[in-house]
């Protein structure tokens, strides 16, 4: 495979992967993605961002999640996010803590 392919390929995954979590799974949530797989929607927000500073494209983390999640974040939150049980807490805090 050549590496454009492969670019095309990869960027299709994550056009995937972006669509699955904005549209079909809104109802997951961040947290419950970082208790269980280390990372979530705004670790993918800030990877799109980093990879963007590192192209000299001028974003900082509020417009990278704006990418993403395809709303300004605070918009998703009202719509979207719930506030987090005391066990998916307790569950980040051992995880991550």
């Amino acid at each position: 495979m050549d590496a454009q392919t492969q670019l095309e390929l990869e960027a299709a995954a994550f056009r995937r992967l972006q669509k699955h979590l904005m549209e079909d799974r809104k109802d997951v949530q961040n947290i419950d993605m970082m208790n269980q797989h280390g990372f979530c929607r705004n670790c993918l927000a800030r990877w799109y961002q980093e990879a963007a500073n590192e192209r000299g494209i001028d974003m900082d983390k509020m417009q990278g999640r704006e990418a993403f999640y395809g709303m300004p974040f605070s918009e998703w939150k009202s719509k979207y996010q719930v506030e987090a049980s005391a066990d998916q807490k307790a569950a980040f805090d051992q995880s991550h803590g």
